[in-house]
């Protein structure tokens, strides 16, 4: 994938990560893309590592494996800043 695709998928990540688990956090929008890039990172490796597959492109299977990994990392954000 490149570097357009990983930030959109980030970004949409991102963005239902926040969505699933809302509330106050620094940053903004670009902590969000962030996580949610970082997250489709992590999530890709998890995902890969438990078997459930890569994040290998723009369709369903990896935008719910990097949600998966930006909710992961969302939360543990959240538990680093309190």
């Amino acid at each position: 994938m490149g570097i357009l695709s990983w930030i959109v998928i980030g970004l949409i990540a991102g963005a239902l990560a926040k969505f699933i688990m809302p509330g106050k956090d620094p940053g903004g929008i670009f902590i969000t893309i962030l996580i949610g890039i970082a997250g489709a990172f992590v999530g890709g490796f998890v995902g890969s590592f438990l078997g459930f597959g890569p994040v290998t492109g723009f369709n369903a299977g990896s935008l719910i494996v990097a949600v998966g990994g930006a909710v992961l990392l969302l939360f543990l954000y959240r538990l680093v800043k309190k």
